[in-house]
């Protein structure tokens, strides 16, 4: 067999197949180069899903007749010198262009701020064309067009064009989050016009921009540094989730990236605040030094590796875990617009009409009103348990507020009425807050309970006869280096030979269960993340299953003051905002709100 010397244009066609692989790709190569360019507008134009015209226009600092020359070849930069782990800026690798190239018509149009006129040069397919004398504003044109058309073949993997599109769209709000200071505008005969005004260095404008006005109504902020390391950004209050994980964004140095670390230290985060099949929103900025993070693990640059992934993992799980403990409990906006909804239909349809016949008219007469005491009034906003709830919990009123304190000042506020033996509603300062009843004792319980959990060693039952379960050696290694975790959950392994763990002790919470399939799963998990929090995960769920059956039921009667207490031991425990399955236990209804319900504004 032969070994021959690859033509240049195939070279660049293979590597294409890695840089370039749909339209998206290519836009969000074009578009770093104009960041990496200083540009501080930024025009991107599509037709048929960029397939057929990806066209970004840039104001920053042009490139001169000889710099288009070399811009076209593979491996040619202006952004890496020798050192290869201080990188600072997006691209490095000078592929982009000649991928694109290599498999697309790519034109270039150019001219520095000092220059009389610009410059233009096209590559068709690979062929390279001379550069030319063209008529140029300050910055760069880069038009790729009929990509794709030099092999066929990537053609029939593309996904529609509605598709292409859309992946477009989200490559344009990711670099647009990233860099609030600059102005994207993204066009074409395929799509409306998507403009994000530059907000300069007001970064929640910008999110606001790209995921909508509630968010900014529904983030925390997060600023944390650890070792180095920054974390900055915003998360939004768990019970302000999402049914996909498209509204989770991450950068690393400003470069947006997809990386399973941080995705899984955010699903941590928000572990047992948010319904299973429920995303968190969130928006994370980790600034590091370069040399402890590589970004040359794909041409992509879409994955990167840490140095100490443990540090970073635990830095964003701690960060947003005390933000969510610092502001987390207060209601999503969410739910009071859904309120506010439910309200309005009702308003504008037809009402039904009134007779006298079904409700008589009667004038109103001082003499005739009944005159109750305020204690009598209490008494109509709650009955006294019923006889057969009287061995469910109950609420001491040692908790609520003095007489000289005025209940409404609570974030809270004070219980003035109980509807359909399941909802409270609270009068706060400045508007309203209904309260679920059920959902809300529940996740009261459940903390009691995970505190106790977590304050004293799980109870452990032996095993008559030890368990004895074979895996590689590099698992047992793992799994025996964490025995004394393991230990203070109640599961007592050790090393049974070379490539086996014998276990003679499993959680006393769980009954009979498969220690074997345990072992193994947090074998996985040590394998994959470095830390094995399955068990844990198992004897929170049972903590949070007996408290859903210990706590008060829908259709209990409470009384004024078990009411009031119900709502300071919400106030006092950290996330009461939802329930262990992450639904909201109160909604939030403004003042204003109401008033706007009446035209009183």
């Amino acid at each position: 067999m032969t070994i021959r010397q690859l033509s240049e244009t195939l070279i660049n066609q293979i590597a294409a197949g890695e840089v370039i692989e749909r339209p998206a790709s290519a836009a969000k190569e074009l578009i770093e180069n104009a960041l990496d360019a200083g540009a501080t507008r930024i025009e991107i134009a599509t037709a048929g899903g960029g397939k057929t015209l990806l066209r970004v226009t840039d104001n920053g600092g042009g490139m001169a007749p000889a710099d288009l020359e070399l811009a076209i070849r593979r491996h040619c930069t202006s952004k890496l010198d020798k050192d290869l782990t201080d990188i600072r800026t997006l691209g490095f690798r000078g592929e982009a262009l000649p991928s694109i190239g290599s498999v697309a018509r790519l034109s270039l149009l150019s001219r520095t701020a000092e220059a009389g006129e610009g410059a233009e040069i096209s590559v068709n397919g690979g062929k390279v064309e001379p550069v030319r004398p063209a008529a140029a504003n300050r910055g760069t044109v880069v038009e790729v067009r009929d990509l794709f058309f030099a092999t066929p073949a990537r053609l029939k993997f593309l996904k529609s064009e509605k598709a292409e599109a859309s992946a477009i769209s989200d490559v344009v709000r990711r670099m647009a989050i990233a860099f609030p200071h600059v102005r994207f505008v993204l066009s074409g005969s395929d799509r409306t016009t998507l403009e994000f005004p530059a907000t300069g260095t007001d970064r929640l404008a910008r999110i606001a921009q790209v995921l909508g006005r509630d968010f900014r109504d529904n983030a925390i902020e997060i600023d944390a540094e650890r070792e180095g390391v920054r974390l900055t950004g915003f998360a939004g209050v768990p019970t302000f989730n999402r049914g996909n994980s498209l509204n989770q964004f991450a950068f690393v140095n400003g470069r947006p990236v997809q990386d399973k670390l941080i995705w899984s230290a955010l699903r941590a985060a928000y572990a047992e605040t948010i319904p299973h099949g429920r995303y968190p929103v969130a928006v994370l900025a980790i600034d590091i030094d370069p040399a402890l993070v590589d970004v040359n693990v794909h041409p992509a640059k879409s994955d990167v590796r840490f140095r100490d992934p443990g540090l970073v993992r635990g830095l964003i799980i701690g960060a947003i875990r005390e933000a969510l403990a610092r502001e987390g409990d207060r209601a999503s906006t969410t739910g009071a617009a859904g309120l506010m909804r439910a309200f309005r239909p009702e308003a504008q349809r037809p009402a039904t009409p009134w007779t006298p016949s079904a409700s008589p008219y009667r004038p109103y007469a001082p003499a005739a009103a009944p005159a109750t005491s305020f204690r009598e009034q209490q008494a109509g906003f709650a009955e006294f348990a019923s006889p057969s709830a009287r061995s469910e919990p109950t609420f001491t009123p040692s908790s609520v507020a003095r007489e000289e304190e005025p209940p409404q000042s609570h974030p809270l506020g004070a219980a003035r009425a109980q509807l359909h033996e399941n909802y409270i509603i609270a009068q706060t300062e400045n508007g309203l807050v209904i309260v679920d009843q059920h959902a809300a004792h529940e996740r009261l319980v459940f903390e009691a309970m995970r505190n106790a959990l977590h304050a004293r060693a799980v109870p452990a039952q032996a095993l008559l006869i030890p368990e004895i379960v074979d895996l590689p050696e590099d698992d047992c290694d793992r799994l025996v280096a964490h025995a004394d975790e393991f230990a203070k959950l109640g599961l007592g392994i050790e090393r049974f030979g070379p490539g086996a763990i014998a276990v003679r002790e499993t959680p006393a919470m769980l009954g009979e269960m498969d220690a074997a399939g345990l072992i193994r799963q947090l074998a996985d998990e040590l394998a994959e993340w470095d830390t094995a929090s399955g068990l844990k995960a198992k004897l929170e769920y049972l903590a949070a299953t007996m408290a859903c059956h210990g706590s008060v039921r829908s259709g209990r009667r409470m009384r004024p003051e078990e009411m009031n207490a119900l709502l300071r031991q919400m106030e006092a425990t950290p996330g009461s905002g939802q329930c262990n399955h992450g639904r909201p236990t109160y909604i939030e209804l403004k003042l204003s709100d109401i008033e706007r319900l009446f035209g009183r504004s």
